[in-house]
Protein backbone atom coordinates (compact mmCIF):
# COMPACT_ATOMS: atom_id res chain seq x y z
CA UNK A 1 0.00 0.00 0.00
CA UNK A 2 1.27 3.56 -0.97
CA UNK A 3 2.41 5.55 2.13
CA UNK A 4 0.20 8.55 1.21
CA UNK A 5 -2.68 6.87 0.45
CA UNK A 6 -3.58 6.11 4.19
CA UNK A 7 -1.85 8.36 6.35
CA UNK A 8 -4.33 10.20 8.79
CA UNK A 9 -7.29 9.33 5.78
CA UNK A 10 -6.04 11.55 3.41
CA UNK A 11 -5.87 9.85 -0.37
CA UNK A 12 -3.64 11.41 -2.27
CA UNK A 13 -3.05 9.45 -5.20
CA UNK A 14 -3.95 12.31 -7.81
CA UNK A 15 -1.05 14.61 -6.50
CA UNK A 16 1.93 12.40 -4.84
CA UNK A 17 3.54 14.11 -2.23
CA UNK A 18 6.80 15.42 -3.21
CA UNK A 19 10.17 15.67 -1.13
CA UNK A 20 13.15 17.34 -1.34
CA UNK A 21 16.25 15.77 0.20
CA UNK A 22 18.99 17.95 0.35
CA UNK A 23 22.37 16.06 1.44
CA UNK A 24 26.01 16.91 -0.55
CA UNK A 25 26.64 13.02 0.47
CA UNK A 26 25.08 11.10 -2.98
CA UNK A 27 25.01 8.05 -0.81
CA UNK A 28 22.73 9.53 2.07
CA UNK A 29 20.31 10.96 -0.69
CA UNK A 30 20.21 7.71 -2.51
CA UNK A 31 19.43 6.15 0.82
CA UNK A 32 16.55 8.36 1.93
CA UNK A 33 15.19 8.22 -1.68
CA UNK A 34 14.65 4.56 -1.52
CA UNK A 35 12.80 4.61 1.56
CA UNK A 36 10.83 7.03 0.51
CA UNK A 37 9.67 6.34 -3.28
CA UNK A 38 8.72 2.86 -2.42
CA UNK A 39 5.55 4.16 -0.70
CA UNK A 40 5.12 6.56 -3.47
CA UNK A 41 6.56 9.85 -2.76
CA UNK A 42 7.77 12.07 -5.80
CA UNK A 43 11.60 12.41 -4.79
CA UNK A 44 13.81 14.98 -5.80
CA UNK A 45 17.62 16.02 -4.55
CA UNK A 46 19.61 18.86 -4.14
CA UNK A 47 23.42 18.53 -3.80
CA UNK A 48 23.44 22.01 -2.12
CA UNK A 49 21.85 24.46 0.29
CA UNK A 50 21.97 26.90 -2.65
CA UNK A 51 20.66 24.51 -4.78
CA UNK A 52 17.53 23.83 -2.60
CA UNK A 53 16.91 27.48 -2.53
CA UNK A 54 16.91 27.81 -6.38
CA UNK A 55 14.98 24.22 -6.94
CA UNK A 56 12.59 25.53 -3.49
CA UNK A 57 12.11 28.78 -5.78
CA UNK A 58 10.65 27.60 -8.83
CA UNK A 59 8.55 24.43 -7.50
CA UNK A 60 6.34 23.65 -4.41
CA UNK A 61 7.09 20.76 -2.08
CA UNK A 62 5.38 19.38 0.88
CA UNK A 63 8.43 18.94 2.81
CA UNK A 64 12.24 19.12 2.87
CA UNK A 65 15.00 16.76 4.23
CA UNK A 66 18.06 19.11 5.19
CA UNK A 67 21.38 17.75 5.81
CA UNK A 68 22.77 20.21 8.75
CA UNK A 69 26.23 19.43 7.87
CA UNK A 70 27.01 20.41 4.12
CA UNK A 71 29.92 22.68 2.94
CA UNK A 72 28.96 26.16 1.95
CA UNK A 73 25.52 27.29 2.71
CA UNK A 74 25.16 24.34 5.89
CA UNK A 75 21.60 23.08 6.33
CA UNK A 76 21.19 26.10 9.48
CA UNK A 77 21.49 29.22 6.82
CA UNK A 78 19.38 27.18 3.97
CA UNK A 79 16.48 26.49 6.75
CA UNK A 80 16.84 30.37 7.51
CA UNK A 81 16.92 31.33 4.31
CA UNK A 82 13.60 29.31 3.24
CA UNK A 83 11.96 30.72 6.24
CA UNK A 84 13.01 34.82 5.43
CA UNK A 85 14.10 35.13 1.93
CA UNK A 86 11.37 32.32 0.44
CA UNK A 87 8.86 33.36 3.07
CA UNK A 88 8.15 29.41 3.01
CA UNK A 89 6.90 30.08 6.64
CA UNK A 90 4.43 26.67 6.64
CA UNK A 91 6.91 24.52 4.37
CA UNK A 92 8.04 21.21 7.05
CA UNK A 93 11.44 21.26 7.21
CA UNK A 94 13.24 18.35 8.74
CA UNK A 95 16.62 18.33 9.29
CA UNK A 96 18.97 15.75 9.01
CA UNK A 97 21.83 14.92 11.54
CA UNK A 98 24.53 12.82 13.11
CA UNK A 99 24.78 15.76 15.72
CA UNK A 100 22.89 15.28 18.98
CA UNK A 101 23.59 18.26 21.52
CA UNK A 102 20.95 20.15 23.19
CA UNK A 103 22.34 23.38 21.30
CA UNK A 104 22.33 21.76 17.51
CA UNK A 105 18.54 20.67 18.38
CA UNK A 106 18.09 24.65 19.88
CA UNK A 107 19.62 25.84 17.03
CA UNK A 108 17.69 23.95 14.27
CA UNK A 109 14.23 25.19 16.03
CA UNK A 110 15.52 28.90 15.80
CA UNK A 111 15.91 28.77 12.04
CA UNK A 112 12.43 27.44 11.69
CA UNK A 113 13.20 23.72 11.73
CA UNK A 114 10.13 21.51 12.38
CA UNK A 115 11.61 17.97 12.97
CA UNK A 116 15.00 16.48 12.98
CA UNK A 117 15.90 12.74 12.28
CA UNK A 118 19.35 11.68 13.60
CA UNK A 119 21.56 9.78 11.31
CA UNK A 120 21.84 6.70 9.89
CA UNK A 121 17.93 7.00 10.49
CA UNK A 122 15.82 4.05 10.50
CA UNK A 123 13.69 4.17 7.70
CA UNK A 124 10.62 3.31 9.76
CA UNK A 125 10.96 6.62 11.66
CA UNK A 126 11.72 8.48 8.53
CA UNK A 127 8.47 7.43 6.72
CA UNK A 128 6.71 8.18 9.74
CA UNK A 129 8.34 11.64 10.88
CA UNK A 130 7.81 12.84 7.05
CA UNK A 131 4.09 11.42 6.38
CA UNK A 132 3.29 13.29 9.89
CA UNK A 133 4.60 16.47 8.28
CA UNK A 134 3.39 15.97 4.78
CA UNK A 135 0.07 14.91 5.69
CA UNK A 136 -0.21 18.51 7.91
CA UNK A 137 1.65 20.37 4.97
CA UNK A 138 -1.35 19.02 2.63
CA UNK A 139 -3.74 19.78 5.53
CA UNK A 140 -2.78 23.22 6.01
CA UNK A 141 -2.91 24.06 2.08
CA UNK A 142 -6.52 23.17 1.69
CA UNK A 143 -7.24 24.95 4.84
CA UNK A 144 -5.46 28.09 3.13
CA UNK A 145 -6.75 27.90 0.06
CA UNK A 146 -10.47 27.85 1.34
CA UNK A 147 -9.72 31.12 3.45
CA UNK A 148 -7.63 32.70 0.19
CA UNK A 149 -11.26 32.13 -1.40
CA UNK A 150 -13.54 33.92 1.16
CA UNK A 151 -10.83 36.40 1.47
CA UNK A 152 -11.39 36.98 -2.19
CA UNK A 153 -14.82 36.85 -2.14
CA UNK A 154 -14.73 39.87 0.78
CA UNK A 155 -12.49 41.82 -1.68
CA UNK A 156 -15.10 41.46 -4.40
CA UNK A 157 -17.57 43.33 -1.80
CA UNK A 158 -15.31 45.74 -0.40
CA UNK A 159 -14.26 46.44 -4.64
CA UNK A 160 -17.88 47.49 -5.28
CA UNK A 161 -18.07 50.53 -3.41
CA UNK A 162 -15.80 52.67 -4.94
CA UNK A 163 -15.92 54.88 -1.90
CA UNK A 164 -14.20 52.88 1.07
CA UNK A 165 -11.02 52.69 0.17
CA UNK A 166 -8.72 50.67 2.75
CA UNK A 167 -11.85 50.45 4.40
CA UNK A 168 -10.78 46.56 5.19
CA UNK A 169 -7.15 46.40 5.74
CA UNK A 170 -7.90 49.83 7.99
CA UNK A 171 -10.24 47.35 10.05
CA UNK A 172 -8.01 44.73 10.25
CA UNK A 173 -4.77 46.89 11.26
CA UNK A 174 -6.83 48.60 14.22
CA UNK A 175 -8.89 45.84 15.10
CA UNK A 176 -5.08 44.30 15.88
CA UNK A 177 -3.81 47.11 17.98
CA UNK A 178 -7.08 47.68 20.03
CA UNK A 179 -7.23 43.88 20.79
CA UNK A 180 -3.44 44.11 21.64
CA UNK A 181 -4.25 47.18 23.73
CA UNK A 182 -6.57 45.16 25.32
CA UNK A 183 -4.52 42.25 26.04
CA UNK A 184 -6.28 39.62 23.22
CA UNK A 185 -4.07 36.45 22.65
CA UNK A 186 -2.97 35.84 19.40
CA UNK A 187 -6.00 33.86 18.15
CA UNK A 188 -8.19 36.59 19.32
CA UNK A 189 -6.28 39.22 17.26
CA UNK A 190 -6.02 36.65 14.35
CA UNK A 191 -9.59 36.62 14.46
CA UNK A 192 -9.92 40.33 14.30
CA UNK A 193 -7.64 40.48 11.68
CA UNK A 194 -10.00 38.12 9.79
CA UNK A 195 -12.59 39.62 10.61
CA UNK A 196 -11.89 43.36 9.19
CA UNK A 197 -11.77 41.47 5.81
CA UNK A 198 -14.76 39.08 6.42
CA UNK A 199 -17.45 41.43 8.22
CA UNK A 200 -19.37 42.00 5.42
CA UNK A 201 -19.27 38.79 3.44
CA UNK A 202 -22.85 38.11 3.56
CA UNK A 203 -23.55 40.95 1.64
CA UNK A 204 -22.40 38.79 -1.46
CA UNK A 205 -26.11 37.62 -0.55
CA UNK A 206 -28.09 40.70 -1.58
CA UNK A 207 -29.22 42.12 -4.40
CA UNK A 208 -27.10 44.92 -5.79
CA UNK A 209 -30.35 46.96 -6.43
CA UNK A 210 -30.18 47.32 -2.69
CA UNK A 211 -26.58 47.14 -1.98
CA UNK A 212 -26.00 49.52 -4.34
CA UNK A 213 -28.70 51.90 -3.86
CA UNK A 214 -27.82 55.54 -4.15
CA UNK A 215 -30.60 56.85 -1.72
CA UNK A 216 -32.22 55.43 1.60
CA UNK A 217 -33.56 51.61 1.60
CA UNK A 218 -36.74 51.32 2.67
CA UNK A 219 -38.66 49.17 5.22
CA UNK A 220 -38.38 46.31 3.10
CA UNK A 221 -34.91 46.39 1.69
CA UNK A 222 -33.84 47.35 5.01
CA UNK A 223 -35.17 43.61 6.38
CA UNK A 224 -33.00 42.17 2.99
CA UNK A 225 -30.15 44.10 3.95
CA UNK A 226 -29.93 42.98 7.31
CA UNK A 227 -29.28 39.32 6.46
CA UNK A 228 -25.92 39.36 5.10
CA UNK A 229 -24.84 39.17 9.22
CA UNK A 230 -26.14 35.66 8.99
CA UNK A 231 -25.44 34.78 5.32
CA UNK A 232 -21.72 35.64 6.11
CA UNK A 233 -21.67 33.73 9.38
CA UNK A 234 -23.11 30.91 7.46
CA UNK A 235 -20.01 31.05 4.64
CA UNK A 236 -17.37 30.93 7.04
CA UNK A 237 -19.25 28.69 9.65
CA UNK A 238 -18.08 25.16 7.91
CA UNK A 239 -14.25 26.35 9.28
CA UNK A 240 -13.42 25.36 12.85
CA UNK A 241 -10.51 27.56 12.79
CA UNK A 242 -13.26 30.29 11.82
CA UNK A 243 -15.14 29.98 15.04
CA UNK A 244 -14.06 33.06 16.60
CA UNK A 245 -14.10 35.39 13.57
CA UNK A 246 -17.91 33.71 12.36
CA UNK A 247 -19.30 35.84 15.66
CA UNK A 248 -17.59 38.88 14.46
CA UNK A 249 -19.39 38.37 11.04
CA UNK A 250 -22.53 37.22 12.86
CA UNK A 251 -22.64 39.82 15.74
CA UNK A 252 -20.71 43.08 14.83
CA UNK A 253 -24.52 45.20 13.99
CA UNK A 254 -25.82 43.70 17.85
CA UNK A 255 -26.45 46.58 19.50
CA UNK A 256 -25.23 46.77 24.01
CA UNK A 257 -29.03 47.84 24.87
CA UNK A 258 -30.46 44.66 22.31
CA UNK A 259 -31.91 46.96 20.00
CA UNK A 260 -29.33 45.75 16.65
CA UNK A 261 -29.49 42.95 14.54
CA UNK A 262 -30.54 40.34 13.87
CA UNK A 263 -30.57 38.29 17.20
CA UNK A 264 -30.80 41.47 18.95
CA UNK A 265 -28.20 39.98 21.62
CA UNK A 266 -27.91 42.37 24.46
CA UNK A 267 -24.94 42.75 26.74
CA UNK A 268 -22.38 40.35 27.44
CA UNK A 269 -24.25 37.89 25.12
CA UNK A 270 -22.69 39.61 22.49
CA UNK A 271 -19.65 37.64 21.75
CA UNK A 272 -16.40 40.08 22.90
CA UNK A 273 -14.49 39.89 19.70
CA UNK A 274 -17.41 41.46 18.23
CA UNK A 275 -18.10 44.16 20.83
CA UNK A 276 -14.35 44.62 19.69
CA UNK A 277 -14.89 45.56 16.49
CA UNK A 278 -18.03 47.11 16.26
CA UNK A 279 -16.04 49.85 18.09
CA UNK A 280 -13.18 49.88 15.42
CA UNK A 281 -15.83 49.66 12.26
CA UNK A 282 -17.73 52.49 13.82
CA UNK A 283 -14.73 54.89 14.32
CA UNK A 284 -13.49 53.97 10.93
CA UNK A 285 -16.95 54.99 9.26
CA UNK A 286 -17.26 58.23 11.23
CA UNK A 287 -13.57 59.74 10.28
CA UNK A 288 -13.52 58.56 6.88
CA UNK A 289 -14.66 60.33 3.89
CA UNK A 290 -17.85 59.35 1.92
CA UNK A 291 -19.98 60.75 -0.55
CA UNK A 292 -22.91 61.92 1.66
CA UNK A 293 -19.99 63.58 4.35
CA UNK A 294 -16.63 64.63 4.94
CA UNK A 295 -14.18 62.71 7.85
CA UNK A 296 -14.62 63.97 11.05
CA UNK A 297 -11.77 64.37 13.62
CA UNK A 298 -10.95 62.51 16.12
CA UNK A 299 -12.73 64.44 18.84
CA UNK A 300 -16.26 64.66 17.32
CA UNK A 301 -16.27 60.85 16.44
CA UNK A 302 -15.46 60.11 20.08
CA UNK A 303 -17.83 62.80 20.58
CA UNK A 304 -20.82 60.81 18.65
CA UNK A 305 -19.49 57.26 20.07
CA UNK A 306 -20.03 58.63 23.53
CA UNK A 307 -23.62 60.00 22.96
CA UNK A 308 -24.22 56.73 21.14
CA UNK A 309 -23.13 54.61 24.16
CA UNK A 310 -25.90 56.68 26.31
CA UNK A 311 -28.05 55.65 24.20
CA UNK A 312 -26.86 52.29 24.92
CA UNK A 313 -25.45 51.46 21.50
CA UNK A 314 -21.66 50.24 22.70
CA UNK A 315 -20.10 48.18 25.55
CA UNK A 316 -18.96 51.49 27.98
CA UNK A 317 -16.20 49.82 29.38
CA UNK A 318 -14.82 48.85 25.76
CA UNK A 319 -15.79 52.28 24.49
CA UNK A 320 -13.68 53.85 27.37
CA UNK A 321 -10.74 52.09 26.55
CA UNK A 322 -10.86 52.77 22.72
CA UNK A 323 -10.85 56.53 23.57
CA UNK A 324 -8.40 56.35 26.15
CA UNK A 325 -5.85 54.29 23.19
CA UNK A 326 -7.17 57.17 20.80
CA UNK A 327 -6.08 60.25 22.99
CA UNK A 328 -2.71 58.44 24.44
CA UNK A 329 -1.19 56.54 21.26
CA UNK A 330 -3.62 57.45 18.31
CA UNK A 331 -1.10 56.70 15.78
CA UNK A 332 -0.83 53.10 16.47
CA UNK A 333 -3.83 52.97 14.48
CA UNK A 334 -3.00 54.69 11.38
CA UNK A 335 -2.66 51.94 8.80
CA UNK A 336 1.39 51.73 7.91
CA UNK A 337 1.79 50.94 4.14
CA UNK A 338 3.74 48.07 4.99
CA UNK A 339 0.42 46.22 6.08
CA UNK A 340 -0.27 43.25 4.70
CA UNK A 341 -3.90 41.95 5.74
CA UNK A 342 -4.47 39.27 3.24
CA UNK A 343 -2.89 38.15 -0.07
CA UNK A 344 -6.06 38.88 -2.08
CA UNK A 345 -6.11 42.63 -1.97
CA UNK A 346 -3.36 42.59 -4.37
CA UNK A 347 -5.62 41.58 -7.52
CA UNK A 348 -7.84 44.72 -6.23
CA UNK A 349 -5.11 46.90 -6.40
CA UNK A 350 -4.39 45.97 -9.42
CA UNK A 351 -7.53 45.92 -10.97
CA UNK A 352 -7.59 49.78 -10.11
CA UNK A 353 -4.80 50.11 -11.23
CA UNK A 354 -5.66 49.39 -14.95
CA UNK A 355 -8.59 51.94 -14.14
CA UNK A 356 -11.20 49.40 -13.88
CA UNK A 357 -15.02 50.29 -12.64
CA UNK A 358 -14.71 47.32 -10.21
CA UNK A 359 -18.53 47.47 -9.47
CA UNK A 360 -19.04 47.05 -13.47
CA UNK A 361 -16.38 43.99 -13.53
CA UNK A 362 -17.66 42.06 -10.48
CA UNK A 363 -21.83 41.62 -12.62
Amino acid sequence: MRMNEVGNGINNTIAPFRVLIVDDMATNRLVARSVLARYGYEVEEAESGEKALSMLAERQYDSVLMDIMMPGMDGFEACHKIRTELELTLLPVIMLTSLSGPDDVARSMAVGANDFIHKPFNATELLARVNAAVTHKRLTDRLDDTESVLFALARMVEAKDLTTGDHCDRLAHRSIMFGKHLGCKSEELEALRRGGVLHDIGKLGIPDAILLKPGALDDEEWVVMRRHPEIGARLCSSLKTMQMTTDIISCHHERWNGSGYPKGLKGEDIPLLARIFQLVDVFDALTSDRPYKKALSTEKAIEIMQQECAKGFWDPELLGQFIALLRESAEVLELPRSFAGDKSSTIFDSIAGLGVDAKHWIK
